[in-house]
């Protein structure tokens, strides 16, 4: 089944609902599905054997999706923050491509020799080859239907090595959307307003899983705490979608209007979420769903959520148990298998922390170039760490790739980072391994300190120590006024330690 199929049955669904855009002047479920027919038309003219989307997110991201798919070929979403040879790079590796990119990236196209569009441009062209496809040959253009065909390829982020083009086929995105989403489940006023760029797996199950329910999808290009509570009391949103910096940023921000009558449910992924943070947040909207969705992009997006009324017993609760599923990613979804194995491949018991291997059909686990990165029994290895509790219940604890080994030890930053974020004046908190003649590695920690608010560091490693122990107590502790992180909020580990090795101007240790 090919992903524009779900586009399709929306077209017979709800044809005249508004599913892209303001209310007023969005884009319906069949004006959409126009543009993508038109849009095809563009990829067939020029014989492109990809869709290179290097722009914001906005209208054209949604068209070029579908377009891209009742074309036969992928869609690339691009990082439209990598430098120029960084471009370069990756889109040397799409050498007979058809480009959409914002005026400031369309130099980097150029320069690979592609043809390229302005997002605007695209729409208007694909409205014209509606229009002369439809004169000339009445009906849909024949859509490829080979499930597993690439539909999407997305580069991993690299913040830790060199990206990698993640193999998303048609099969594992749609499996994706049928086994979590009910078709034309949402209400007729429900808007969504997705706050991540389109190169980040959640913008394009965001589109996949809006148009199939029948909810109208908003983005917001450029996110500050007051411009998204504004979009959201303008549009009316019932659903958003945040990443915890920015979750962080609107629940600490001074002078704030929090004030979000329309909100339903607020979903929140793609990096870890301080404890403190969605405990303020579930304070703040009481009356809020709040779901905790964990997923890579190899997977097609989510893999294991905590539900609204598991983060509302984990408020109320007194047991212990209860009160710390807060900070775990919830449940597998019915859909994928999850087992936690040792370094040798065996899986462990309840309780016990290993490393996060799933199976399902949503699960890519295919790289450009490389091909499959399953097991024998089709299990992909994650590279993340964590455990299942013995209510199934799944704690992240970081990338196999950010331990530290100190002497023979090996050691979680992620625990690490926990304790320190428990401190009331610590608004962000990265714990890395530096290079080290006796040890391997020493343990070195950056805080980021709240506005206005000074940290003792020797204090930060007191808690440390009485809380884990003192192998597990950073060396030096740093403060810097923010951390590098990407812009869906995921750290930049490598810049931290090259940070901490060569201090940057205006840090301090």
């Amino acid at each position: 089944m090919n992903i524009a199929m779900l586009l399709d049955m929306a077209v017979d669904g709800f044809g005249e609902r508004i599913v892209t855009g303001p209310e007023r002047d969005g884009l319906s479920v069949s004006r959409l599905s126009e543009l993508a027919d038109g849009g095809a038309e563009l990829i067939r003219a020029v014989g492109a054997d990809a869709l290179v989307y290097l722009a914001v997110n906005g209208p054209a991201f949604p068209v070029a999706l579908f377009a891209a798919a009742r074309a036969g070929v992928p869609l690339v979403p691009v990082n439209y923050r990598l430098g120029d040879k960084q471009l370069d790079d990756l889109l040397a590796n799409h050498p007979h491509a058809l480009g959409i990119a914002d005026p400031q990236q369309s130099q980097a196209l150029s320069r690979a020799g592609l043809p390229v569009r302005a997002p605007q441009e695209w729409l208007v062209d694909a409205a014209a080859a509606a229009v002369d496809s439809k004169a000339t040959e009445p009906g849909s253009p024949n859509t490829p239907d080979n499930p597993e065909a690439p539909a999407v390829l997305i580069y991993t982020s690299g913040t830790t090595s060199a990206p990698k083009g993640v193999v998303l086929s048609h099969h594992n995105l749609v499996s994706y959307v049928l086994g979590t989403v009910e078709f034309a489940a949402a209400g007729a006023v429900e808007a969504a307003l997705v706050s991540v760029p389109p190169y980040h797996i959640a913008a394009v199950s965001n589109v996949l899983t809006n148009v199939y329910a029948g909810r109208r999808s908003l983005t917001l290009e450029h996110f500050t705490p007051d411009g998204w509570l504004a979009l959201v009391r303008e549009q009316r949103v019932t659903h958003a979608m945040v990443v915890p910096t920015m979750l962080t940023r609107i629940m600490d921000g001074e002078g704030l209007d929090r004030s979000v009558p329309s909100l339903q449910a607020l979903a929140y992924g793609g990096a870890k979420m301080p404890v403190r943070v969605i405990e303020t947040a579930l304070g703040t909207w009481p009356d809020v769903d709040f779901v905790n969705a964990y997923g890579l992009t190899e997977t097609s997006s989510t893999i294991a959520v905590l539900g609204p009324e598991e983060h509302r017993a984990a408020i109320m609760s007194g047991d212990q148990l209860v009160r710390a599923r807060l900070g775990s990613a919830g449940r597998p979804v019915p859909t994928v298998e999850l087992e936690i194995r040792d370094p040798g491949g065996d899986p462990v018991a309840a309780g016990e922390a290993g490393q996060i291997w799933v199976r399902g059909e949503q699960v890519s686990a295919r790289y450009a170039g490389q091909g499959s990165s399953v097991d024998e029994r089709g299990f992909f290895h994650t590279r993340d760490q964590g455990f299942l509790d013995a209510d199934g219940y799944l704690y992240v604890g970081g990338r196999l790739d950010d331990t530290i080994i100190r002497g023979a030890e090996n050691i979680a930053p992620a625990e690490i980072e926990d304790v320190l974020l428990r401190h009331p004046e610590v608004l962000d908190a990265v714990v890395v391994g530096v290079p080290d003649e006796e040890w391997g590695e020493r343990i070195e920690a950056v805080v980021v300190p709240r506005a206005g608010s000074e940290v003792d560091t020797e204090e930060l490693r007191d808690l440390v120590r009485a809380t884990l122990r003192g192998s597990k107590t950073p060396d030096r502790i740093a403060c810097w006024p923010e951390l590098p992180r990407t812009q869906t909020g995921k750290l930049v580990r490598r810049d931290v330690v090259a940070g901490l090795v060569v201090p940057e101007p205006g840090r301090r240790a």
